[in-house]
Parts: structure tokens; sequence; C-alpha cells
């Protein structure tokens, strides 16, 4: 498998696991994306590069209809944001700002 593939297998996998804690085994509770979050963001290479405002501001996102609940369609987009706050701590909020398409990094 590709790093990709991988890397989709494995988050579908581990909202599996966390959203199988409870009777609810299609949605995580707040609590289980909270014991997720705590329990799978742990390596000090990846947590230097967030910082808790970006987790706060992608869990507050999250739950888009505000039922306490997170589906995996939310979740999804919570580790796309995660991936965003990641690469804009590790590369510069503003390096393609207004900078069109075609924005590469030199």
């Amino acid at each position: 498998m590709s790093k990709l593939e991988k890397a989709i297998v494995a988050i579908v996998e581990v909202f599996e696991e966390y959203a199988g804690t409870d009777d609810q085994k299609k949605q995580l509770s707040n609590a289980e994306l909270g014991q997720l979050i705590k329990a799978q963001i742990t390596s000090p290479e990846f947590k230097d590069k967030m910082d808790s405002d970006n987790i706060k501001e992608v869990m507050e996102e999250l739950d888009k209809n505000h039922d306490g609940e997170v589906n995996f369609r939310e979740f999804s987009q919570c580790i796309a944001g995660l991936a965003r706050a990641y690469w804009q701590k590790k590369h510069g909020k503003d390096k393609c700002k207004g900078k069109g398409k075609g924005c590469q990094d030199k």
C-alpha cells in the first residue's frame, strides 16, 4: 500500500476504535473525540507543529449540527483541519496568501 492508502486506512481504523467504546458505534461522543486526540497526537515532533489554538479552532468547527456527536464525515473534516494546521505551522500561515493557485514554496 502507498503512504496515502495507509493514511486513509489508519484514519478509518482510529475512528472505528474510538467510536466503538459506547453504544453509538458510528459516532464519536465529545468525550471519545477528546480521548482520541489526547491518545493519538502525542509525538513531540507533531505537537510542536500544532498549538492549542489550532486544535480548539478545529474542534469548534467540527460539530456542525451541534448534536454533541461527531460522525465520520465531521471527523474526516477534523483530520483535514489538523493537517492544514500542521502545514501552516510547518510552512507559515501567510506564505501563499494572495499568490494564487500556482503558489509554491521556493
